[in-house]
């Protein structure tokens, strides 16, 4: 109880020192728009420099520990951060969202419905993921086994992109979200400036057809069905970025060799109109561990290069850099490594940002609060510890802000 009020105390005493710097919120209250390669929020660019944070509904469920949220959000604005990345699921297991086909756990929804409405709050806009590929919170796992119980013939987890009952699960679940009302502010998801856009799934991959065929087809049924639900939101794959037949010369130049079997088209998958922006991660160390630091920086360059190209020349869309990090059980790992991909990724996405390019900014994996180590791994980062790698976090979200048009943002406010 001490904890919650000196969190809840320091929360007013940051909101109060923020706003009498005469700093506008990050976010606005408008909704993010396209405008050609760029967003734009209230007549102005808008830089999607943020976080990750796939935790907070799972948090947010029990009112006890929703100062985590309160706490997480108000060191990101303090640093100048304007966009969330987090979970629009959790199929099955304990603290469930979707529990059965359609069939949602209230308290878990209003952890969503909390999460949403601090993000409103405090001026930060939030990235919202529809299913997990991989079989962690459920996924397409959990959806698939679903299906087999109801008696459908099913054999893999990649029948999640064919089976028609899986399919319509799915698209139960968009319609779900995007028609919830929230508890707290009363009003639609599909009506809430808050939420910046929504993604289709995370990571999406298909193994049973590497030629890319089956996710596209997929990507281009569920796309145009969110946007026939929601208008409003944005929307982007979660992909994480490999080539396809597509575009033979970027898979044999950039993909790692296994990610040639994951069925994914970079640019096939992003091509429909439907999906507003593309998306993709970045993880040398995990993609090439065998290769050294500057190699990996050399990859790290070449890879937010050649999709920011086919951003611009090709898709004609934002990109977004939905993850990217250095873990810190990377043999022979030193806090300066992860100050060099930061700064590596933060240094090309400004180059472009400065002339008007498409990538729109970086959300780093993952935020989370001091003394969550039920979700601490080698990527997490806590804001309040000031180590360099936040401090080159804040120094890029002042230099978007000063792009963007949000002012001379000020860092000392720290807790």
């Amino acid at each position: 109880m001490k904890c919650f009020c000196l969190v809840a105390f320091l929360a007013i005493v940051i909101t109060q020192s923020y706003n009498d710097l005469g700093v506008e919120a990050a976010s606005g209250n408008g909704f993010v728009r396209r405008k050609g390669v760029q967003f734009i929020l209230n007549g102005k660019p808008f830089y999607a420099n943020g976080f990750n944070a796939y935790w907070l509904t799972y948090e947010a469920t029990d009112p006890a520990t929703r100062f985590k949220i309160t706490y997480a959000f108000q060191n990101a604005t303090s640093h100048g951060l304007t966009v969330a990345r987090t979970w629009g699921f959790r199929d099955g297991g304990y603290r469930a969202l979707q529990t059965a086909p359609g069939r949602y756990d209230e308290l878990t929804f209003q952890g969503l419905d909390f999460a949403i409405a601090e993000a409103k709050r405090l001026g930060i806009k939030m990235i919202i993921t529809f299913v997990n590929n991989y079989s962690d919170f459920g996924g397409r796992k959990q959806y698939v086994e679903w299906a087999k119980s109801q008696g459908q013939v099913v054999n893999s987890e990649d029948d999640f992109y064919t089976n028609p009952l899986v399919k319509q699960f799915f698209k139960n679940h968009v319609k779900t979200m995007v028609d919830r009302v929230n508890t707290f502010t009363k009003i639609a998801y599909k009506d809430e400036p808050t939420i910046m856009a929504w993604e289709l799934m995370n990571e999406p991959q298909c193994k049973a057809d590497p030629s890319g065929k089956t996710l596209t087809a997929w990507i281009g049924e569920m796309a145009t069905y969110v946007k026939s639900l929601d208008s409003k939101h944005l929307l982007s794959t979660g992909l994480e970025g490999f080539y396809g037949d597509s575009s033979p010369q970027r898979k044999a130049s950039l993909n790692p060799v296994a990610a040639n079997v994951l069925g994914t088209d970079f640019i096939a998958n992003h091509f429909f109109d439907a999906i507003d922006f593309a998306s993709i991660h970045s993880y040398p160390d995990l993609w090439f561990p065998n290769l050294n630091e500057t190699s990996r920086l050399d990859f790290l360059v070449k890879w937010l290069e050649g999709h920011m190209e086919d951003a611009q020349k090709i898709l004609k869309k934002p990109l977004i850099l939905g993850e990217f990090g250095k873990p810190s059980n990377t043999p022979g790992y030193t806090l300066a490594q992860r100050d060099a991909v930061f700064n590596a990724t933060f240094d090309t996405i400004y180059a472009s940002a400065k002339k008007g390019g498409p990538i729109a900014g970086a959300l780093f994996w993952h935020l989370i609060s001091g003394g969550m180590t039920n979700f601490e791994d080698p990527l997490s980062i806590v804001l309040s510890d000031n180590t360099s790698s936040v401090k080159i976090i804040g120094h890029q979200a002042r230099k978007l802000g000063l792009i963007g048009g949000r002012g001379k943002l000020s860092h000392k406010i720290k807790i």
